[in-house]
């Protein structure tokens, strides 16, 4: 297998889970633990089981799970993209084929565990014997973990499964999606534009879908000095997998493109603010 070393294996320490029920569940009729956090109770008709103070330790259990789960995973990507895209569909081979194209590149593949694209990046892992992660989400309505699952973990509060998928990727490819998959592109660029991560290539994958939101970001967002040229310029965007690969494995072995592009956009960030350097 390809062309970055140390990649995991079956001797690799990491358990490989059943991909079955574990992905979800059904939780129609009560509230997930995401709701139950962000609700306000009244103080004097809690017990204790139900306080923040309590859901802290459900909370650092969570985190503590996934960095045992995770820890030996060596170089990985993160796909993000929509649950309802069908296997006949475009996008669904074009994920397949990244999916497949990057665990032969000797990295493992991270979704969010569910169908569409979640499912086909995962397939493509499958194909390629990468190992292959789904971090899937409590929810209100059924959903289980996909068949090409080999690590599966369920987290029940966003906020740690957002971390996860960042932790543990050296970079993003954002297929065409929703809400969710706005929510971690955005989030990616909030984390590099502010320094937190470095060297970590955002890759959306469809020129077509996503022209019209990079229209409005360079147009509006950019042009009333909401962001700058240098933000837009952390984006990568891509019809081809072959390329997919290549600017990830560029990035990585090089400190290529993303690193140079992530060092220009900090400085606008830093003039912005009229904290540039002396």
């Amino acid at each position: 297998m390809g062309y970055i070393t140390g990649m995991p294996n079956e001797e690799s320490g990491v358990e490989r889970r059943p991909a079955g029920p574990r992905g979800g569940g059904s939780h129609a009729g009560r509230r997930t633990e995401d709701e139950r956090l962000l609700w306000t109770p009244d103080p004097g008709e809690v017990s204790f089981t139900q306080t923040d103070t309590w859901r802290v330790l459900r909370i650092m259990g969570e985190f503590v799970e996934g960095f045992e789960e995770l820890a030996e995973l060596g170089p990985a990507v993160t796909l993000f993209g929509s649950a309802r895209v069908g296997a006949d569909e475009a996008a669904y081979g074009a994920a397949v084929e990244v999916g497949r194209l990057l665990g032969e590149a000797g990295f493992t593949i991270i979704t969010g565990g569910g169908p569409g694209i979640m499912e086909a990046g995962n397939r493509g892992a499958r194909e390629s014997g990468a190992p292959s992660v789904g971090l899937s989400i409590e929810l209100p309505f059924e959903q289980t973990a996909n068949p090409f699952v080999d690590v599966s973990i369920e987290f029940r509060y966003f906020f740690v499964r957002k971390t996860m998928l960042v932790k543990y990727a050296q970079a993003f490819v954002i297929f065409p999606g929703g809400f969710g998959t706005m929510d971690g592109l955005f989030e990616a660029l909030t984390l590099i534009q502010t320094g937190k991560v470095r060297n970590f290539p955002v890759v959306l994958f469809g020129s077509d879908y996503w022209r019209g939101l990079l229209d409005w970001l360079r147009d509006t967002m950019v042009e009333e000095g909401k962001a700058t040229g240098a933000d837009l310029d952390l984006i990568a965007i891509t019809d081809s997998p072959s390329e997919v690969r290549d600017l990830i494995l560029d990035s990585v072995r090089d400190q290529g493109w993303s690193a140079k592009r992530e060092a220009r956009a900090r400085e606008e960030t830093r003039k912005a603010l009229g904290k540039e350097k002396s």
